[in-house]
Formats: structure tokens, C-alpha cells, sequence
């Protein structure tokens, strides 16, 4: 009877949603009228012209050809969608493939993990310290190169550590786990975040680079002071952990975690070599409007050079590539499928139609109101779809042009989906790793939430004050 309930209230698979959404809009295009607004290039990009819409007729006779023209999208249009979301978005799909393929390699080198293990085991024994620095190097890596799911081997390694010096299960998870979302929330450039959300409106340089390492620096450092502050109660009165029962068993079954793996030469250089392409990725990106090319390009050669100097075969480099394009898929097809559905709305001429009565009806709201109404709707849209791509993918087309007809700088909206996403998906049962590292650290959900909702909801409020300082930046 329990198993019948968990099935009827199951959430649906993404794909699933977003055919659903293909469907819905498929039959707006029926209803809603058709129409568009005049458009303007701008600094090299096609900004929407307020005041300019104009409804145009579902069917009509194009004059040149003669030939019927109608802009209501049916069965076969539904059916096509996928094919041409995919083709539209080729090339955010495939920037998000060799990223991905080429950061597999860097990964299968060992040397991000043997660099972290090495910190820890170095820190062991200094304690709390363990705790900011162990943070700070997950948000770097949340914010770079988007770490998420690469965090996971990472609960195992910090749970006996944690409960060895006194901690909680929750400490442990916290460390890993708001470690790397506080960096992934602050993101400077991460592809799969900001660049890809930047990408699809066409924004090159990442001009508000300055304000996300603000972002960072503020996201960052409350997050590491709530872990640190949580971790001393604990540790001061164990009792107050929700774990703490728990807690008593595993001290009595896990021993300290014994690394003696080796921190080599070869994966020295290879960090070395990811800071570099780091570094010159922001430098291209601030001084030389690099775009995913580029961006890609230094991936791809961050990649290679790691595979060559880890000893790898051309083989083990191709074989490494393939298993991240495969990691990587899940979120590229949803980049695509979500363009799928814009490729039915623009196809049936209705986003110019919601975005002008969207504009209408926000007319004279405050920009604070507006960016936060943005964050709010990107936040409750991320349970749908937990994917900072696909969710940029989805909703950037409609929410950039959006923010410009309000009269604000369309970084506001990247921003809002970049803040919005990661922020849902530390208390979202659809999030993956959030859902496994509660698992490998034997956390219920429930304790979780008990823990974190009064520093989710503070940490909301400061991404709602910062979306409305990036909404509010004049435009270049």
C-alpha cells in the first residue's frame, strides 16, 4: 500500500516534463495570438524594441509564393520538436559535450582528488580549520567548472574524518555538499551556469564577472561561517545533533579514514595545468570576449594535456572523453529538448505575445519586485527541471528579452537563473546528489531540511538583493 502511494506522488522524468511543456504550448499556439516586436541590434546583439508589437493573423497567404501559412503547430510540428531543439541549440549542446568529455579526463588523472585528499590529511589534524578550507576549495570547483556530481566520492572520504574529530553525519555532508553548491549559487565561470545562460542571449565577455566574485566572495564566506558555527554546537553539545544516535553507531563502526595514496608529480603538474587554463579561460573571457569556442577550445586543451602528462594512451584519452560525453548527455538533450519547445512557441510567433503582456503587466513595478519575482519563478521552475543548462535553455529565450522590455540589463536574468537553480537544489528531492550524499552520510532528508531551512531562507534573501543589483547595472 506504501509502494502504491510513493508511486502516485513519483515526479515525472525531465524528458517527460518537458514533452509535456512541447505539448502545452503546441496548443497555445491555437490560442494565444500570434504576433511580434520589432527588433534592433545593439552592441552586436538583437534586443527586442519596447512598444512595437504587433499581432499578426494565424493564417495567412505569403504573397511572394502563394502559399498558406499557418502558425498553429500541430501533431507533426510536436513530433519534429525534439529534432530541431536539438539542431537550433547545436551549438550550446555541443560545448556542453566537449566540456564535459574534456573535464572526464582531467578527472580520471586522480589529481583533483588526491589534491583535496592531500589538503585534508594535511589539515587533519588542525581541527576546525579543515572545515573553511575544505569549503573554499568545493566552492572553487563549484564555480569554475560547475562541480556537482563529481563531489560524491568525496562524502566518504569526510565522514569518518568529521565524526573522528567530534562532528556530526551533517557536518560532514555540509562540507562537501554546501561547499560546492555555495561556489556552483556564486558561479564566476562556470560553463554550464553563467556561460551558457550568457550564450543563449548572445552576451559574450561576461560583463558582470566583477559582481559574481562579489557574489562569491559574500555566498562563499556565509556558508562556510554557518557550517563552522553549526559544527562547534555540535561538537560543544552532541545531543543537538538530529544524528546523534546515529552518529553513536557509526563512531563505533567506522575507523579513521588511513590514505596513504600518493600525491604525484604528474598530478601536480596537472592541477597545475587546470589553474593555468583557468586563469587564461578569465582573462579571455574579461579582455577578449572569448565565446564557447574558446571556451571550449581551452577545456578541450586542459584535457588533452592532462591525459598526455598522466601517461594516458590515446586510447585510455578517447575511452575517458567518451564516459564524459556520456555523463554529460543527460544534461545536453534537455538543452536541446528545452529549445524544442521555444522552437513550437516561435514557430507559432506567441513569446512576443506573453512577453507583451508580461511587460504590460509588470509595467511600473519596481525592479527589486521584478528581479525577485524572476528568482522566485526560476526557483520553483528548478523542481522540474534540476539542471542549471537545461533550466537556462528553458527559460533564458523568454526571461532575457524580458528583462530588457522592463527596461533592465538582461544579466539580471542570467544571474536570477544562475542563483535561483542551485539554490532549489539543496533542498529538492529531484536533486541527484543531493539525494546521494544524504545517502552516503546515512542523512534523511528530513534532518536535513530541519537543519538547513533557516540558513536556505536567509541565503534566498541575499540571492533576491543581488539579482536586483544585476538587473539594475546600466547596460555598457
Amino acid at each position: 500500500m506504501a509502494e502504491a502511494a510513493k508511486k502516485k506522488i513519483q515526479i515525472p522524468h525531465t524528458y517527460t516534463i518537458i514533452f509535456l511543456l512541447m505539448i502545452v504550448v503546441a496548443i497555445l499556439t491555437w490560442i494565444v495570438p500570434s504576433g511580434a516586436f520589432e527588433t534592433a541590434e545593439v552592441n552586436g546583439r538583437e534586443v527586442t524594441v519596447a512598444g512595437t508589437y504587433q499581432e499578426v493573423d494565424k493564417v495567412s497567404v505569403d504573397p511572394e509564393t502563394g502559399k498558406e501559412i499557418d502558425l498553429r503547430q500541430g501533431f507533426d510540428a510536436l513530433l519534429e520538436a525534439p529534432i530541431n531543439g536539438i539542431v537550433a541549440a547545436a551549438e550550446v549542446v555541443a560545448f556542453v559535450f566537449v566540456v564535459g568529455g574534456a573535464f572526464q579526463i582531467i578527472t580520471a588523472t586522480g589529481a583533483i582528488d588526491a589534491g583535496m585528499r592531500r589538503v585534508v590529511r594535511r589539515f587533519k589534524k588542525k581541527d576546525i580549520i579543515v572545515i573553511p578550507i575544505a569549503m573554499l576549495l568545493f566552492a572553487l570547483g563549484g564555480s569554475t567548472f560547475g562541480m556537482a556530481e563529481e563531489t560524491l566520492p568525496f562524502f566518504a572520504i569526510f565522514l569518518p574524518i568529521m565524526i573522528s574529530m567530534g562532528f556530526d553525519s551533517i557536518t560532514a555532508f555540509m562540507i562537501v555538499f554546501i561547499g560546492a553548491k555555495a561556489g556552483y549559487i556564486a558561479s564566476t565561470v562556470n560553463p554550464f551556469s553563467v556561460l551558457v545562460s550568457q550564450g543563449i542571449l548572445g552576451i559574450t565577455g561576461n560583463p558582470q564577472l566583477w559582481l559574481r566574485l562579489i557574489m562569491f566572495v559574500v555566498i562563499v564566506g556565509m556558508s562556510i561561517a554557518w557550517v563552522m558555527l553549526y559544527a562547534r554546537k555540535v561538537r560543544k553539545n552532541p545531543e543537538k545533533s538530529l544524528t546523534y544516535k546515529d552518529d553513536l553507531a557509526k563512531r563505533a563502526e567506522l575507523e579513521k579514514v588511513a590514505d596513504d595514496t600518493p600525491f604525484t608529480a604528474r598530478q601536480k603538474w596537472i592541477l597545475l595545468v587546470f589553474l593555468a587554463g583557468m586563469v587564461l579561460l578569465v582573462w579571455g573571457l574579461v579582455t577578449q570576449g572569448w565565446y564557447m569556442a574558446e571556451v571550449s577550445a581551452i577545456f578541450m586543451g586542459m584535457g588533452l594535456i592532462s591525459g598526455i602528462i598522466a601517461g594516458f594512451s590515446q586510447g585510455k584519452i578517447a575511452q575517458e572523453f567518451v564516459v564524459g560525453l556520456k555523463d554529460f548527455a543527460f544534461s545536453a538533450i534537455v538543452i536541446g529538448l528545452a529549445r524544442g519547445v521555444l522552437v513550437i512557441a516561435t514557430n507559432g510567433m506567441i513569446i512576443d505575445t506573453i512577453l507583451n503582456a508580461l511587460a504590460n503587466g509588470l509595467a511600473g513595478v519596481a525592479p527589486a519586485v521584478y528581479s525577485s519575482i524572476l528568482y522566485i519563478v526560476e526557483n520553483l521552475l528548478t523542481i522540474l527541471v534540476p539542471s542549471s543548462s537545461g533550466l537556462a535553455a528553458l527559460t533564458m529565450p523568454i526571461f532575457g528579452p524580458l528583462t530588457e522590455l522592463m527596461g533592465l540589463n538582461p544579466e539580471g536574468a542570467v544571474t536570477a537563473v544562475c542563483l535561483a537553480e542551485p539554490m532549489m537544489t539543496i533542498i529538492a528531492p529531484t536533486s541527484a546528489i543531493l539525494v546521494a550524499g544524504l545517502a552516503v552520510c546515512k542523512v534523511s532528508l528530513g534532518q536535513w531540511w530541519k537543519t538547513c531551512w533557516k540558513w536556505w531562507l536567509l541565503m534566498s534573501v541575499v540571492c533576491m538583493v543581488f539579482c536586483a543589483i544585476s538587473a539594475t547595472i546600466p547596460l555598457p
